[in-house]
């Protein structure tokens, strides 16, 4: 227990590929609002179906690279799209998510579903300036062959 809070497991779960400043920005504000922070890396799998792709940076990479991050005290490979599922292994007290999620379908089933076993949502502010999807664009155009156009599917778009 730490003086004058009571204990709790945080959990940040993410695909975390192409690690950058917005993934750093949300771990570290989530450690400082828990007493143990684990991270959530999705499988490769999970990311596909979350967002039409699988990430650029293989689970076993981001994996190591999250659990190097001082902010994280534990990291879980993340396989059930479910997240009451993962809650059921984890037993986190809190989840933290970007605030992109705030007020949309998939941030008020969230609180919905959490709100039963007593698990709070707690949103960071977005990096706007940077994100993985970005990134991936920006790789995309760099490695397309000349004179090709770039293919962005929907779910990039």
């Amino acid at each position: 227990m730490t003086a004058g809070r009571p204990y709790r497991v945080g959990y940040a779960p993410g695909a975390y590929d192409l690690f950058h400043i917005g993934h750093l920005n949300i771990l570290r504000h989530a450690r400082s609002q828990c007493d143990y922070l684990v991270a959530g890396v999705v499988s490769d799998e999970m990311a596909e179906l979350a967002k039409g792709r699988r990430p650029m940076i293989p689970l076993v990479e981001r994996l190591e690279i999250v659990r190097s991050v001082k902010y994280v005290d534990a990291a879980f490979v993340e396989t059930a799209p479910d997240k009451l599922e993962t809650w059921s292994q984890v037993r986190f007290d809190v989840l933290f998510k970007g605030d992109d999620w705030r007020g949309t379908p998939k941030g008020e089933k969230l609180e919905r579903d959490f709100a039963g076993v007593g698990v709070e949502i707690v949103y960071f502010p977005y990096t706007v300036h940077t994100s993985s999807t970005q990134l991936r664009r920006s790789l995309d155009l760099l490695t397309q062959e000349p004179g090709r156009p770039a293919v962005i599917s929907d779910a990039q778009r």
